[in-house]
């Protein structure tokens, strides 16, 4: 399978600048930043976006424009250092706020930040050494079988160096546009963050927030993918909400605590979707992703087999320096030692069987998340199904070793979390190597600057969550925290039988009939849990993506405005992230009511909605003018 003529840009024998002062302190930066931008996201709308591009780009403006320096590789280290700190974030997010939740209810206490520190780094770190004897499989031998599309495309832009100064001030304006819009919207609160429609004498509701972030997703998605979620939020919003008041309104339905009818009257349809839909959502979710899984099932099992056949190779410190792994000796003390860890931190509560029994799921899925990233890109990587899959397997062991209550749902989550951050930097570190290996970087240095890249968002994470926790808490209307309100969900499930079934079962079966159709379940399954403004704001995106594909233009001059929307897209996702972080820590000190202007405008509901569609509109033209509307150079036609 391996291709013997290919040359890397920089040849074996050449030796350039990797490791340095620079690439190492820009990429903690670009992991931390990202990494608490990813965080505030995907609490936000339950999916992540990769940090590498925009890391890459940001690189090679800094190295190569400011700096005056010629070095690819070190913009590559930069890149490499950087997007682990999403992959840690995207893990952590999708379970460890589950915990805080828990301890909302009064179930148990709030993790520490020593805790959750450990977790994601133990997780963090496996992800990255198990990768290390699988690149030589996976990487080397498959090269030209598996494209590895965002490994590919994180290559192609640092190899377009010479636009580097122009693809940086692109990611940085949308970056400080977002963050303008943020302060108006959340800081200021000058105009509302949503605008709603409803009916009279229906209980549907409609509309749509106005916030740079969530509309980028949709860019970045595309059409398709924004249609599904939009499509789910519509039927869960428009559909579900309005039979559930119309047939129970005098009814009491667990788990709800008074009749839907006097609950609508008081909280509207949000207060249906908060009692009843989120657990649909729930259903649909779960089935989504052990649906995924089960389908990938024959990938997964030849997967495994060809990676372990080619493990024989790796980390023999190889006849180059393109060919130089960490040593073997390294990494299997390096797990060796991990695993101790796993057994002994007191937050996972398990025995030295079970520290085992975690790794092997862990290598397992770590294979597996690195040949399905390479095949299908990280946005189409089934983390939350092989993370569902993992929490009801590691769940039922706990209950039947009579490890039940408490302490056993926080072990399993402990242990769902390292196994979601292990997948997720697996599938990270893979295109990261791809990278790597098409520009000829020394694989070994990427290693090491993964497992920087990994400590560095490691200690801040925990940071993070108690941040956005203590500012707004988790699973509210800020921050709805999706998927470990799930992960929540099935512990609980498992643990104590106190689901309500029936609407889950609902959710399990709206989710068949959508795969049975031919329709992706995992996106349309989000956008029924999520409020349908949110889905709306990401269809707005993905319309705006859509009229950008179908532009009659020469394919460079279309591929390069694109680009640069996602670019601008990826820098405002960054810059809303930060600005969001920043509004938390003033909320922490209550200067948020200080800077809060609402009182002092005092506008009417139909001028506040208008400004609203004035800002929206403002977010919308500010993409076009840095895409469509970007003046280039006629190299670029």
């Amino acid at each position: 399978m391996e291709n013997k003529n290919f040359k890397p840009y920089i040849p074996a024998d050449r030796v350039t600048p990797e490791i340095t002062i620079t690439s190492i302190v820009m990429g903690i930066l670009l992991a931390v930043i990202f990494g608490a931008a990813n965080a505030y996201l995907g609490l936000r709308v339950g999916m992540t976006v990769s940090a590498s591009i925009p890391a890459a780009v940001i690189a090679m403006g800094v190295i190569r424009v400011i700096m005056k320096k010629n070095s690819i590789l070190e913009s590559n280290i930069v890149q490499t250092v950087g997007s682990a700190g999403e992959s840690v974030a995207a893990g952590a997010i999708f379970t460890l706020p589950a915990l805080f939740l828990w301890a909302a209810e009064g179930t148990m206490e709030k993790p520490g930040i020593l805790e959750i520190t450990l977790i994601a780094l133990l997780g963090g770190l496996l992800g990255v050494f198990f990768m290390v004897p699988l690149r030589n499989a996976l990487i080397v031998k498959e090269h030209g079988v598996l494209p590895y599309p965002e490994g590919t495309a994180c290559a192609e832009v640092l190899l377009a160096g010479e636009e580097g100064g122009a693809n940086a001030s692109t990611v940085f304006a949308g970056m400080g546009f977002a963050a303008l819009f943020k302060f108006i919207i959340d800081g200021l609160k000058a105009v509302p963050g949503e605008i709603a429609l409803k009916f009279k004498g229906y209980a549907g509701e409609i509309g749509t927030q106005i916030y740079p972030a969530v509309m980028s997703v949709g860019y970045i998605c595309g059409p398709r993918i924004s249609s599904y979620m939009f499509a789910g939020g519509v039927l869960s919003w428009m559909v579900l909400i309005p039979m559930i008041v119309l047939f129970g309104k005098e009814i009491v339905l667990y788990p709800g605590t008074e009749s839907i009818g006097e609950m609508f009257a008081s909280g509207g349809a949000s207060a249906i979707w908060g009692s009843y839909i989120r657990y649909i959502g729930a259903g649909a979710l779960a089935a989504g992703g052990i649906i995924s899984l089960i389908k990938s099932l024959p990938l997964i099992v030849r997967t495994f087999k060809d990676a372990l056949k080619g493990i024989g190779g790796a980390g023999n410190g190889g006849a180059s320096r393109t060919e130089k792994d960490l040593s073997m000796k390294t990494v299997l003390i390096a797990i060796a030692v991990l695993t101790i860890l796993v057994w002994l931190v007191p937050a996972i509560p398990v025995s030295l069987l079970g520290a085992v029994i975690v790794v092997v799921f862990g290598f397992f899925f770590a294979t597996v998340s690195s040949r399905m990233v390479g095949l299908v890109g990280s946005s189409n990587n089934p983390v939350s199904g092989m993370a569902i899959a993992t929490l009801l397997i590691s769940t039922l062991i706990l209950k039947l070793t009579g490890d039940g209550g408490a302490h056993g749902m926080q072990g399993a989550i402990a242990i769902g979390s390292i196994i979601c951050i292990v997948a997720a930097i697996s599938g990270d570190t893979s295109q990261d190597l791809k990278t790597g290996y098409l520009l000829g970087a020394t694989p070994k240095k990427q290693q090491i600057g993964e497992i920087i890249g990994v400590v560095a968002a490691a200690l801040a994470i925990g940071g993070t969550l108690y941040l956005l926790d203590s500012a707004w808490g988790f699973g509210t209307d800020e921050l709805a925290a999706p998927q470990a309100t799930l992960m929540k969900m099935i512990i609980e499930g498992v643990m104590d039988a106190n689901l309500p079934w029936g609407l889950v079962l609902i959710g399990v079966f709206i989710a068949i009939i959508v795969e049975i159709v031919g329709i992706p379940v995992l996106p349309f399954a989000i956008g029924i849990y999520l409020p349908v403004h949110l889905n709306a704001c990401i269809m707005v995106g993905g319309l705006v993506r859509l009229v950008m594909d179908k532009l009659k233009r020469e394919k460079a001059q279309k591929d390069a405005m694109i680009n640069d929307g996602i670019l601008f897209c990826s820098g405002m996702i960054a810059g809303e992230g930060i600005v969001g972080i920043a509004l938390a820590l003033l909320a922490v000190f209550g200067v948020d009511k200080v800077i809060n202007i609402s009182g002092l405008l005092n506008l009417t509901p139909m001028v506040s909605n208008i400004l609203s569609v004035v800002v929206f509109a403002l977010v919308i033209l500010s993409v076009l003018k840095f895409s469509l509307w970007k003046k280039r150079k006629p190299l670029d036609k």
